[in-house]
């Protein structure tokens, strides 16, 4: 049986099931698996999205639930009607264009068409069969950029076993992601309109798993990517598009659109599992503090900007710390004094070896909104075929990756276009439509309350509500 320990290097080894509802580690660390489960990739050859998935993931739940179980939980989960696609992820080839190597992996299928659906519809199961198992009620605090917050509700909306409070920065996300997440109208679902950043949100979320007595007294628990249950489900998706692009003979490049590095990190896992990945290309628009570390080797704190490309205006990538941690060799007092250099001083550099190591691992881009949207106005005159703000972005990576080896190269088309109609539009004269099941979205009530940038206003309206 996998356990789990934290990059922090405190406490012992916890289960699936403890991590699962714990999140973040009790020293403020990331769980990570003590060792990668060995995947034979051969043998997935043929199979469908959800036998890769259950091959993938079976390993890291292995010992808190039956295979049985979590197979029904896999079915359930990527069946037709949450996700618009028996492939879950289809590819689509960016056909006669640079090179011919580029395909669209579209992860927009599921019920708030983007990324965070193939993992949070997977979360919302795995707690609700956990907790009914233990017979438990748990308080979900998470920050959203845009994305997680709608996927989160929508995994979450029918448990009596979770109450779940989102908090989205007031202003910095499109109406569509908005209203995804507001117009759910449950009782045990809170959406918080915070006056402030994605950062002042993400920090907020970080800072009550940090209060003991609050996080106990409310049985706190997380949805974001710094749940490792969201990053094990990620996995599968690299397997699944490298084998139908014919791994393990032929090797694939993935391109990454990215803010928090949890999804880029995914692929990284696949790597240690067996999967042969070619390259890895993390891409940023104008919070570009990820390309500058690759570029630099200076982690570095600036200032925020709103973008067209919203779920991506974050500078502090909390998944950043699950990959350094295995940079520095698993050494959890090298790692904690990094994360402390960094929380003290906005800032820490690493030497030249360990970031020969980093380069070696990922390759790093850029596009800001000029870009951004002649990216997309570029792929659309070429092949007919739009990219969101987001996808646009790592467009830009893709590109550079397209080298005419005749290697696929992956680009991570991360939401449907029509959650960002306005860019879209500016881009190439079009408004995007909303798929059917979203049609009606823009007439629905909204449901949210706004709240001041204060920690401890905040946690009164939490304890206030939660039924815990």
């Amino acid at each position: 049986m996998i356990r789990y320990i934290s990059t922090r290097g405190g406490g012992e080894p916890q289960t699936f099931e403890q991590v699962l509802l714990s999140g973040l580690a009790p020293d403020g660390g990331l769980y990570v698996p003590e060792s990668w489960p060995q995947i034979d990739v051969q043998s997935l050859k043929g199979k469908s999205y959800t036998e890769i998935a259950l091959a993938v993931m079976y390993p890291f739940v292995e010992g808190c639930i039956p295979k049985d179980d979590f197979q029904d939980i896999i079915e359930t989960t990527y069946g037709y009607a949450y996700f618009r696609s028996e492939k879950v992820t289809p590819l689509h080839h960016l056909k006669n264009y640079q090179n011919d190597q580029i395909y669209v992996m579209e992860q927009f299928h599921g019920p708030t068409i983007a990324f965070k659906d193939v993992a949070l519809q997977l979360l919302g199961r795995l707690f609700d069969y956990v907790l009914k198992k233990q017979n438990k009620h748990i308080t979900i605090v998470g920050a959203t950029s845009g994305d997680t917050g709608s996927a989160a509700i929508e995994g979450c909306k029918t448990s009596d076993q979770i109450d779940i409070f989102i908090l989205h920065p007031k202003g910095r996300v499109s109406d569509v992601q908005r209203k995804q997440m507001t117009s759910i109208n449950q009782p045990n679902v809170h959406n918080i309109a915070l006056h402030g950043a994605f950062d002042d949100c993400q920090n907020m979320v970080k800072a009550m798993f940090n209060d003991t007595e609050f996080r106990n007294g409310v049985n706190l628990s997380a949805v974001n990517s710094i749940n490792w249950a969201r990053i094990m489900a990620q996995i599968v998706y690299y397997f699944s598009t490298a084998i139908e692009l014919g791994a393990p003979e032929r090797q694939s490049s993935f391109v990454v659109p990215t803010g928090n590095f949890g999804n880029v990190f995914a692929a990284y896992c696949a790597q240690n599992m067996g999967l042969p990945i070619k390259g890895l290309c993390v891409s940023t628009n104008r919070n570009d503090i990820l390309t500058r570390f690759f570029e630099t080797g200076e982690m570095k704190l600036e200032d925020g900007h709103a973008t067209l490309s919203p779920s991506m205006d974050i500078q502090i990538s909390s998944n950043f710390e699950r990959f350094l941690f295995d940079l520095v060799d698993r050494d959890a007092e090298k790692l904690s004094d990094l994360m402390t250099t960094f929380k003290e001083t906005g800032h820490f550099t690493l030497d030249d070896d360990l970031m020969a190591k980093a380069r070696a691992q990922f390759s790093a881009a850029r596009a800001d909104d000029a870009q951004t949207l002649a990216l997309i106005k570029e792929c659309y005159d070429a092949t007919g075929y739009v990219l969101d703000p987001h996808t646009a972005v790592g467009l830009e990576g893709a590109k550079a990756l397209a080298d005419g080896s005749g290697d696929a190269v992956v680009l991570l088309a991360t939401a449907h276009p029509a959650k960002f109609p306005d860019a879209v539009e500016k881009a190439i004269g079009e408004r995007p439509a909303l798929p059917e099941h979203l049609s009606d979205l823009m007439e629905r009530e909204e449901f949210a309350t706004e709240q001041p940038n204060d920690l401890e206003t905040v946690q009164t309206f939490v304890k206030d509500h939660t039924r815990v």
